[in-house]
């Protein structure tokens, strides 16, 4: 279509830049099928949403009495919210928390504590 009008190549062949050559092709079609064999072979990676590691038991017994002692040093004076809290932290099981709780992220566990406890200090 256009070789035939317009030609400043006296007369040459063009041709487009959509066409190509079968060898071509095949060759850029086998790095890129090594590539994906490759990718297919590799395990898939684990994405977790927030990026953050998962908590074991001890870290939540961890952050569970760091959080309440932050809670009773804030209502020192208060006689009724820290026995509350006392009370709170001796029936506290780890592992219904973490079956009730799975994967749970430190961002995770601030959000679920604030909820559990807000009946305590309020």
């Amino acid at each position: 279509m256009f070789n035939s009008v317009n030609n400043p190549f006296d007369n040459r062949r063009i041709t487009s830049s959509t066409s190509s050559d079968g060898n071509k092709h095949h060759e850029q079609q086998q790095p890129q099928n090594q590539e994906k064999n490759l990718l297919d072979e590799e395990e898939q990676d684990e994405v977790k949403i927030g990026g953050m590691p998962i908590l074991t038991e001890d870290e939540i017994l961890f952050l569970v009495k760091e959080y309440i002692q932050k809670l009773k040093d804030e209502h020192i004076g208060e006689e009724k919210v820290i026995k509350k809290l006392d009370k709170y932290l001796e029936k506290f099981n780890v592992q219904k928390f973490m079956k009730q709780n799975p994967n749970i992220t430190v961002k995770d566990f601030y959000m679920i504590m604030f909820n559990e406890i807000s009946d305590y200090t309020g």
